[in-house]
């Protein structure tokens, strides 16, 4: 039995794992909601879980606060339960979110009338503004502050000059996740969904087509995908983009990765396929949508792409991967994708035959998100409480 399914642990096994929606409780019991809802699991579970993600105080303080921790990872958790006794909760939570959105906004324009370059930590999915600006589109209401967020992705694509060379607004000043500091010297650019440019893309494009829109949102979607355009390598069928562009790389105008890197839905094909699909679907623009469809065809036929998948994980395994698949098959113009679902089903189930089942309980490398994904395939219909909106692939 896993952790996701046994009895809530005794204590938070790290400090904050509760509010963790990535790799903690929040996560967990949206996986329990998920089930509540759909009634193949009990509320009675769904609430311990819950209970167990509130049992120390929410962390409200803007720097460490983001779509995956804190306040708007508690919050997007207890928005999917809908539950009644619920909503005194997610009122406080609001408040304190709002203040950590015009606090990060605050700084984040500031550093722009600054002619400084950001971290990705200011704009990305996972800790950054797209995400909160996630959350607040997932709770559909909050429109203004939402547009706020908007005006400021607006804002990220503009250009700025630094060092002599004029740089795309969203190039990160800092370095990876991990890497020592000076090991990209001048900084990089970042492409992919879960911490790149592919993620304010997804917002902008998501929120336009539920008809939420600011002055320029249409010419900063055009202009990313413009933008990443110039940096797909390969064509139609053969499509894919590096994770990372160096500064050397960006002066030389040329990509040093060899190769496709794994096809997952934090920095891969399908996670860009997907954004590039949503914005197309925004503009209107049918030519880009089909060459968006066509890279992630191309990628689930290359045998040597999904050979790099090592683990069953929605971050970066099979199961971002289908989960990817099958939201992008959904608004695809033709049954290619969905053809290809059945057998990407049958690769998941082989690898967890030969590798088991992932030693992690959480919902971005963990059992949990595992779990959501398979019962969204099983059952092929829309998920009761959106939980991958957490992921930016819904619509």
């Amino acid at each position: 039995m896993t952790q996701s399914e046994d009895v809530v642990p005794p204590r938070d096994p790290a400090p904050g794992w509760g509010q963790s929606l990535a790799a903690g409780a929040a996560g967990i019991a949206l996986l329990h909601v998920e089930n509540a809802h759909a009634g193949t699991g009990s509320w009675e579970t769904a609430h311990q879980w819950i209970r167990a993600m509130t049992r120390e105080p929410v962390s409200a303080t803007p720097s460490s606060s983001g779509l995956y921790r804190g306040a708007p990872a508690v919050a997007f958790t207890l928005h999917a339960a809908g539950q009644s006794a619920y909503a005194t909760a997610l009122c406080t939570l609001d408040e304190h979110i709002a203040a950590i959105t015009r606090h990060r906004l605050h700084k984040a324009h500031e550093r722009i009338d600054h002619g400084q370059l950001p971290t990705r930590r200011e704009f990305d999915l996972i800790s950054g503004l797209t995400g909160i600006g996630a959350a607040l589109l997932h709770r559909e209401k909050h429109t203004d502050l939402l547009k706020d967020v908007l005006t400021y992705l607006v804002r990220l694509t503009e250009p700025v000059n630094t060092d002599g060379d004029v740089l795309p607004g969203w190039w990160c000043c800092d370095t990876p996740g991990g890497q020592p500091e000076g090991s990209w010297p001048g900084g990089y650019a970042n492409l992919g969904l879960a911490h790149g440019i592919a993620g304010p893309l997804t917002l902008l494009a998501t929120a336009a087509r539920r008809g939420i829109a600011v002055v320029g949102q249409s010419e900063a979607m055009d202009q990313i995908c413009s933008w990443l355009e110039r940096w797909r390598c390969g064509a139609d069928r053969t499509a894919w983009w590096p994770g990372l562009l160096s500064r050397a790389e960006w002066q030389d105008q040329t990509v040093r990765q060899p190769g496709p890197q794994r096809p997952s839905w934090c920095y891969g094909t399908p996670g860009l396929a997907r954004a590039q699909q949503l914005a197309a679907l925004a503009l209107a623009d049918p030519r880009r949508q089909k060459r968006a469809e066509q890279a992630l065809a191309g990628c689930l036929n290359d045998d040597k792409q999904l050979a790099q998948l090592r683990d069953a994980s929605v971050c970066h395994g099979w199961a971002g991967l289908l989960q990817a698949t099958w939201r992008t098959a959904a608004d695809a113009t033709d049954g290619e994708l969905a053809s290809r679902l059945p057998i990407l089903r049958a690769r998941l189930s082989r690898h967890l035959d030969e590798h088991g089942q992932p030693a992690d309980p959480g919902l971005l490398e963990g059992i949990a998100g595992l779990r959501l994904v398979q019962q969204a395939l099983d059952n092929d219909t829309t998920l009761v409480t959106r939980w991958d909106a957490c992921l930016l692939l819904g619509d």
